[in-house]
């Protein structure tokens, strides 16, 4: 781990691997301070407390290694204690059901971040793949007030265009693409124009960068080098106070997950082609390569002031305003 790595506050956007031990244990290789950490997908309520319920079992046995992260506060000691915080996330809204009330129980269990939709349409708005876009729904509107007042992040990476410009313009607290790539990089469904890249920042949003390789421009062949590149380019047009880290790691995962996400609810109708065989750029192929992240910057000429902000502080800066602590 290089000297400045090991001094960073790393925090990544989006983690969706095989959890378990082993990638417990090479998150703390990797000197990762903390993640947000998918706990429901397309799962409805109960389907999403017994995973809660599971991460409250992981917690507790491996909390030589994790620790979960309600604050801002939190990840510092997870940082002090040398441990990886978990935020609990959702990619989707399903596990709210029709019931607004359930925000407020889920924030309370620790879920920080929330994705407004997953790929397909819900009760709240239309995703990224959807053949129309018809925007955010009236109870989308309730939702996204109620994620407001109790604190959680509200998430655009697979949400619709327009229904993400209606989340940002009816949020009152920042909202964030945690892990998506620029379209002027490869034209892609889960990719964003400038100009979304450019709305979302201009009203206060952040934008985390995904180093998934079906949306990188070279695809399997991907380096660590060009994901650098990729963030750089999301840089330029949101500003480097606004851009973070936001991998999309799936580390460990196997072919039945990589079907199960290719199809809307898990089971329904095919949202995207087979994703094959997905390889991590060169040089950050596991969650313990994240040194190899920071030193590709340094070589890149990066600063240090802009590797501290966008590996870490930033994502710091957004969650104190959207959690409020």
């Amino acid at each position: 781990m290089t000297r400045l790595h090991d001094s960073l506050t790393v925090i990544d956007g989006l983690v969706i691997s095989k959890w378990s031990r082993a990638v417990f244990a090479d998150m703390r290789n990797g000197g990762l301070t903390a993640a947000n950490c998918t706990c429901s997908i397309w799962e409805g309520f109960a389907d999403t407390m017994r995973n809660i319920a599971q991460w409250k079992r992981w917690l507790a046995d491996n909390a030589d290694l994790i620790t979960p992260v309600r604050t801002t506060a939190d990840i510092r000691r997870a940082k002090a204690e040398a441990k990886t915080g978990i935020i609990l996330g959702f990619q989707n809204t399903s596990a709210l059901e029709d019931q607004i009330g359930y925000v407020s129980l889920f924030k309370e269990l620790g879920v920080g971040v929330m994705q407004i939709t997953y790929n397909t349409q819900n009760l709240s708005g239309a995703g990224c793949y959807e053949p129309r876009d018809t925007g955010l729904s009236g109870f989308g509107h309730q939702m996204v007030s109620e994620m407001n007042r109790v604190g959680v992040l509200c998430d655009l990476s697979h949400v619709g265009a327009a229904t993400s410009r209606d989340v940002v313009l009816a949020s009152n607290r920042p909202v964030a693409y945690t892990h998506i790539l620029p379209a002027a990089l490869k034209s892609h469904p889960r990719n964003k124009s400038d100009d979304e890249i450019r709305f979302i920042a201009d009203h206060g949003g952040f934008v985390g960068v995904t180093m998934f390789p079906p949306f990188l421009a070279r695809g399997n062949a991907s380096t660590v080098e060009d994901y650098v590149a990729a963030i750089d380019y999301v840089i330029r047009i949101a500003g480097e106070d606004n851009v973070g880290i936001g991998t999309d790691f799936t580390q460990d995962q196997d072919d039945a997950f990589f079907e199960y996400i290719s199809h809307d609810k898990g089971y329904g109708w095919r949202v995207t082609g087979p994703l094959g065989d997905v390889v991590n750029p060169a040089g950050i192929r596991t969650l313990g390569e994240f040194p190899n992240l920071t030193a590709t910057m340094e070589q890149a000429g990066w600063p240090e002031a802009k590797i501290r902000k966008v590996m870490g502080e930033n994502w710091i800066r957004l969650l104190a305003e959207v959690w409020g602590e």
